[in-house]
């Protein structure tokens, strides 16, 4: 893994919370972008070398309205890039952490995603994220 690559957020409203993070952070929203596959619309900042990911669900039914309805709005994933996606989820699967899914799938970014089983990551939802060249 090269770096942290983005913290998500998950919120109830991109409406309500782009601006409070606009504030918060003192930079406006560079890019939103609906990622059809997983009921999300999502907005980034840039915070220094660091980007945050603001994710609302487009669905009642959506995985961010599901973790919403437990959790409430907060830290939702920390995502790391990484130069193979394909390689490393095979040698994290092989050091014995389980994948959300078997292949990369399209997410938000123009990059190509996993996500790894947060029990085995001591409660912690990780995401591993390939710019798509």
């Amino acid at each position: 893994m090269q770096k942290i690559e983005h913290i998500g957020i998950a919120v109830k409203s991109l409406e309500v919370s782009v601006p409070l993070f606009e504030k918060l952070l003192n930079t406006p929203c560079y890019k939103t972008e609906m990622v059809e596959s997983e009921k999300v619309n999502t907005a980034f900042f840039k915070n220094g070398p660091n980007k945050i990911e603001l994710l609302e669900s487009s669905n009642s039914e959506g995985v961010i309205a599901k973790y919403i309805e437990k959790k409430g709005e907060g830290m939702h994933h920390i995502a790391f890039a990484v130069d193979d996606i394909e390689a490393e989820m095979k040698r994290l699967q092989q050091e014995g952490f389980t994948l959300l899914n078997e292949k990369p799938k399209l997410g938000a970014d123009n990059k190509l995603v996993c996500f790894l089983h947060p029990k085995h990551t001591n409660g912690v939802l990780i995401e591993l994220c390939m710019e798509i060249k």
